[in-house]
């Protein structure tokens, strides 16, 4: 054992492994650790089987008698992503995606930034009432606004399943979602860890509050706008019901919701095509997310050092 460990160069670690004792503390980590592990493999295996299915061909998923865990490499059928991208104009679907999130990201700062502004420096009657009502509604499950979003849509005539253009599909998608309550929750925390010295000081020198918002809150919390952004673009790339319920011609859909045609056949569902379809709309999610988590964990703690 001895040789073993020091041919592996591990003379150091068996030292910390001797020296190791079963304390209070130790064992606290220990389980911390042993429950994030076990929520990462949870989290992790439709991952993999997501990834294994889109690498199968059709007949040894519906033929196997027993589902195999592992493809070989000469085995994987990497044609699958094609077929996806060939039933669907996967480059139209990108277009439509990255536009609407674009007008729906925008919409959302504005409408966030004012009003977290208004909630967090001015002071005005009920505005502590109104702001706690405005939390209350973060209770409801936004199913319950999916009616009352498409009736608004369809007054105003931009979701006719038979006259729709393109113009007033882009509003249909994304008007309803250019405001967040939790948005505006979460830059509020921000804008509050703020001294209201400044601000008081910016007043006396005749500063208005749009100019003292512009140059000195903004700029401040620009970490927690930067999380928005990303978090508000994320959410309109994983849409699905709203785009799908709005929407009624194919070239009019985002990527989500116009691929699901990607993997259906004259038999039955391609699931091979389908896991697919869902990898091509998945893999760009988690780049973003992997790229920018630095930003999305400043932005959170820096909202969360003040309430």
């Amino acid at each position: 054992m001895e040789k073993i460990i020091e041919k592996l160069n591990l003379k150091e670690f068996w030292k910390d492994l001797k020296k190791f004792r079963f304390t209070k503390a130790n064992v606290r980590t220990i389980a911390v650790y042993s429950f994030l592990l076990l929520f990462a493999i949870f989290v992790f295996i439709p991952f993999y089987w997501m990834i294994l299915t889109s690498l199968k061909t059709l007949e040894e998923i519906e033929t196997a008698l027993q589902p195999s865990l592992w493809v070989k490499f000469k085995d994987m059928a990497f044609y699958n992503y094609y077929s996806a991208l060939q039933a669907a104009p996967y480059i139209r679907y990108m277009a439509n995606t990255v536009l609407i999130a674009f007008i729906s990201t925008v919409g959302t700062i504005v409408t966030t930034i004012s009003a977290a502004f208004a909630f967090a420096r001015l002071n005005f009657k009920g505005r502590d009432t109104l702001f706690l009502a405005l939390i209350a509604t973060m209770m409801i499950p936004g199913e319950m606004f999916v009616i009352t979003n498409y009736l608004t849509v369809t007054g105003l005539g931009w979701a006719s399943p038979f006259t729709q253009t393109f113009p007033e599909a882009i509003m249909a998608l994304s008007f309803p979602f250019m405001t967040s309550v939790f948005y505006i929750f979460f830059l509020r925390q921000t804008f509050k860890t703020i001294p209201d010295e400044l601000y008081l000081a910016a007043k006396v020198d005749g500063t208005s509050d749009f100019k003292y918002l512009r140059r000195i809150m903004v700029p401040i919390a620009s970490p927690t706008i930067i999380t928005i952004i990303i978090l508000n673009a994320m959410g309109t790339w994983s849409a699905y019901i709203w785009p799908n319920l709005v929407t009624s011609k194919e070239e009019y859909r985002l990527v989500t919701n116009g691929l699901r045609n990607a993997y259906t056949q004259n038999q039955g569902i391609a699931y091979n095509e389908a896991m697919a379809a869902a990898m091509i709309v998945t893999f760009p999610l988690l780049i973003v997310f992997l790229l920018l988590k630095k930003y999305i964990m400043r932005g959170v703690s820096r909202a969360g050092t003040k309430g």
